[in-house]
């Protein structure tokens, strides 16, 4: 369990989370001479239909920083790894939000390059993946730069992806955090547990004022921020239970992961480019059936709702077999089974 030193700073870390989450709410119109305003209602990805700040990976990163100086002065320990990486792809993000646009192309180089220099520096690894041939590949340096190279691809894409209702990428990021938070406290890893516990603090805190309506939104900064938490809190929690299958963790990022592969072989195939948005994503699809076809009012939360509720009645036989690798395998493999049905026939919906 945590320990009673740590018991009280989250409760004093929770209140400075809320509060500065609730000023950057009411003031970030006045950031960067307004141009944090999201006003643009006819982008593909737009649901909403009042102009509403993209500062809420702002408040993230301010709040995680602290966190980060408050780890290093009580245990003498600098999460280099965690602070470089999540400030660098929040700034990627983040210079979007401001209105700095960069091509899709560009960005995307621009992220490999940052990557891979961190991958290396900070000796990120991968060792295991469930598959005896692959297990022999990752012994290779190249090869293993490149698998974790696309684990945080799929993930930290995955994230902007889903990022397009009120609450649904906050929610599920919570949801993850304290899947792995529950697993690093019955094995008493406590650091990691306190990091992935400050992390469930400022995101809940984001969570008050996005859901269910959203004073703030976590804009592309914010969005990459978590999807780069999601990443390392996953590849940390890997390393320090390693009785857990593989596949174990495979099923819980599948959501993530599968809307970037299944998005890229959608648009492939109907030769549009993977890195343009369009309006054919799962979560807006359930959207629109919702909104057209069952007339439901609040479509926009319950959408985030609806598609975070069943990610996590999926995660809790997973949570049970999270040791057992041969049901572990079949559950992830019919994670995605599922998402392609639902996907499919909330796609037929839409054509009709």
């Amino acid at each position: 369990m945590l320990s009673e030193f740590n018991l009280n700073f989250f409760i004093i870390f929770s209140l400075i989370s809320f509060f500065s989450t609730f000023l950057t709410a009411k003031y970030s119109k006045l950031f960067f001479s307004g141009s944090l305003q999201d006003k643009d209602f006819l982008k593909p990805q737009a649901f909403h239909k009042k102009p509403t700040s993209r500062a809420g990976g702002i408040t993230i990163i301010f709040l995680f920083s602290l966190f980060v100086l408050f780890y290093f002065l009580v245990f003498g320990i600098f999460l280099k790894d965690y602070f470089t990486i999540s400030v660098l792809l929040f700034f990627l993000g983040f210079l979007d939000d401001v209105k700095i646009k960069i091509n899709p192309n560009i960005r995307l180089i621009l992220m490999l390059f940052l990557l891979v220099i961190c991958i290396n520096i900070f000796s990120i690894q991968i060792t295991r993946s469930g598959f005896q041939f692959l297990n022999l590949w990752l012994e290779n340096n190249i090869f293993q730069i490149c698998f974790v190279l696309l684990c945080f691809l799929f993930v930290v894409n995955g994230a902007n992806l889903v990022d397009g209702f009120n609450g649904l990428l906050a929610i599920h990021f919570l949801i993850i955090n304290t899947i792995f938070l529950l697993i690093n406290l019955s094995n008493q890893n406590e650091n990691i547990s306190v990091i992935l516990s400050a992390q469930i603090v400022i995101v809940f805190s984001f969570l008050l004022f996005n859901f269910p309506k959203a004073k703030i939104f976590l804009g592309d900064g914010g969005s990459y921020l978590l999807g780069s938490l999601i990443v390392l809190n996953t590849i940390k929690t890997y390393e320090l239970n390693s009785e857990i299958s593989p596949f174990f963790f495979a099923g819980v990022l599948f959501y993530l992961f599968y809307e970037v592969f299944f998005s890229f072989i959608r648009k492939t195939s109907l030769k549009k480019s993977p890195l343009k948005p369009d309006r054919n994503h799962l979560h807006m699809l359930l959207y629109d059936w919702l909104a057209n076809i069952k007339k439901v009012k609040n479509s926009n939360y319950l959408t985030s709702l609806l598609i975070n509720t069943c990610y996590l009645f999926l995660q809790i036989p997973l949570f049970y077999f999270q040791n057992n690798g041969l049901i572990s395998r079949y559950w992830f493999f019919s994670s995605i089974t599922l998402y392609t049905i639902i996907y499919l026939r909330l796609y037929s919906f839409s054509k009709k």
